[in-house]
């Protein structure tokens, strides 16, 4: 389906500025839908070279007549506070101008019209009304609102309150006040209309509060009804906790300026955003939306909580294994034999792999890895290990990404092994050579991988080598990480001009774990 965007530069003549207009009012009409209990479409006018779709049995109209050659439907919006009057999709809908008269007289005479009589042509009554949509003094398009009136009956004050609402939002779209210009993106899961909802005058006293807001403010404290009550001093008595926020909360909510906003008080608490009414240029008072987000903060606060607590554990591991690693090097000094320092100065590379990625977890908010880093490190503490007669610096090419913590652990191990295993074995001492980590990521079947190329141009490999079969603790250890852990694909080849190439093929999506390869 196309999007606002792709409507808008493909059959428009509207710029960037008045696109990112159209997606501020777009990302919160929900709120004018809800309050008028109404279908919102938006139509924009085609550029002046658009071809028209034939319509049987109606003939063009003059261009004199025709102030815009037609309208595309770029938004649409359905209401959660009654019927839909459009069940059906009608973004990317193309008319011509006349076949849609309200939406026409809108745009000539720049004003709000409304349909005095229903219409009739879905099966069900519906009042049509048409909205300009101007932002400073150009208009942009038309907001067409229509009412589902199959179950009219006789509003209640809430109803009437919502309506009224509705009616000085629309006229503020219209003189273009509305998106507030320069106003900061709501917050996530800002408050909806069936939340909670106060109106307040010019002077910030409460003239009517919904039955959900008067319950969220008896949840933080308020013993007497909002009405009648000036909402910011009402608040800040409530959360008087010495804060600076709280010597501030009287003049946000006063209804002067769009703002949002959370207090806390008696246990509970509420998401509070302020919309100032501005209609004709007169500030005439504010909608307040309130929202209990006790328990949304709540579990926020512990799923901080954890993530501190798994950093921590992280960082505490990794602790550990450094310990772990320098009682090893101190055994291996000690140690007479050769091979038993060389095995315990393996064993040291192989628990300083696995340090560095719980080294990186305890930095991280989540179990993410840049991987390129890891790498980096992994390469860097392969060269300092090895012997110091091969000349070799290990270099990176390509990006691994960002990557989940249980593929970050094993791969960085077999990275380990894989470069040590290069630099003991395939690349000869006393000479100059080349050993390289290659990293991309591609789809195979619809699915992501990643490619990941160890090369060196060494010795290669033996006539007769086969991983499977091989005595080699370090490349029985890569096998089993990545095919075994990662369900990978492990490749061990010859180079065209000398040396050897292991290219490791990973999936990124979630991994079943079949166990160690027999």
């Amino acid at each position: 389906m196309p999007t606002l965007t792709d409507l808008v530069r493909d059959h428009t003549e509207l710029n960037e500025t008045d696109l990112e207009w159209l997606h501020a009012l777009v990302s919160d009409w929900q709120l004018l839908a809800d309050l008028s209990f109404a279908d919102l479409l938006l139509w924009v006018p085609l550029r002046s070279a658009e071809a028209l779709p034939a319509e049987v049995g109606v003939r063009p109209r003059p261009a004199a007549d025709s102030p815009v050659p037609g309208w595309v439907a770029v938004a649409q919006m359905r209401p959660t506070t009654g019927p839909t009057a459009y069940p059906e999709d009608l973004v990317g809908k193309i008319v011509r101008t006349g076949r849609r008269g309200l939406i026409d007289v809108a745009w000539r005479e720049r004003r709000i019209v409304r349909e005095g009589d229903p219409e009739w042509g879905s099966g069900i009554p519906v009042r049509e009304e048409s909205i300009p949509v101007r932002r400073g003094a150009k208009l942009l398009g038309v907001i067409q609102r229509s009412t589902n009136l199959s179950s009219a009956r006789t509003p209640s004050r809430l109803e009437l309150t919502y309506l009224q609402s509705a009616s000085d939002l629309a006229q503020m779209i219209s003189e273009g006040r509305f998106p507030v210009p320069g106003e900061e993106p709501n917050l996530l899961r800002s408050p909806r209309v069936g939340d909670g909802l106060i109106r307040i005058d010019r002077t910030g006293r409460v003239t009517y509060a919904s039955p959900n807001a008067q319950s969220a403010y008896r949840r933080l404290g308020l013993a007497t009804d909002l009405v009648g009550e000036s909402l910011g001093t009402v608040t800040a008595s409530m959360c008087d906790t010495g804060e600076p926020m709280e010597e501030a909360l009287s003049a946000i909510l006063s209804g002067r300026a769009p703002r949002e906003v959370e207090v806390e008080s008696n246990g509970s608490i509420m998401q509070l955003r302020t919309i100032p009414l501005v209609v004709g240029g007169a500030r005439i008072g504010a909608i307040v939306l309130v929202r209990d987000v006790t328990e949304l903060r709540w579990r926020d606060r512990e799923l901080m909580t954890k993530d501190a607590t798994i950093r921590e554990i992280h960082h505490r591991v990794k602790n550990n294994l450094q310990t772990v690693a320098a009682l090893l090097r101190l055994q291996a000094r000690r140690l007479r034999i050769p091979e038993g320092r060389a095995a315990l100065d393996e064993a040291v590379r192989r628990v300083g792999s696995i340090a560095i990625v719980h080294e990186t977890l305890s930095l991280t908010p989540d179990e993410l890895i840049d991987f390129d880093d890891i790498t980096d490190r992994v390469i860097m503490m392969a060269g300092e290990v090895s012997t110091p007669e091969t000349r070799v610096t290990p270099k990176r090419t390509g990006s691994f990404g960002v990557l989940p913590a249980e593929i970050a652990t094993p791969l960085a191990m077999a990275l380990t092994e894989l470069l040590q295993n290069a630099l003991e074995h395939g690349l000869p001492a006393h000479r100059d050579g080349t050993l390289e980590v290659l990293a991309h990521r591609s789809e195979e079947g619809g699915e992501p991988r990643l490619v990941v190329t160890v090369a060196d141009d060494g010795v290669g490999l033996p006539a007769d080598f086969d991983v499977e079969s091989s005595n080699s603790l370090g490349l029985q250890i890569v096998r089993t990480l990545i095919v075994g852990e990662l369900g990978g694909i492990l490749d061990f080849h010859g180079r065209p001009g000398g040396g050897t190439e292991v290219v490791v093929n990973i999936p990124l999506t979630a991994h079943k774990r079949p166990g160690p390869p027999r």
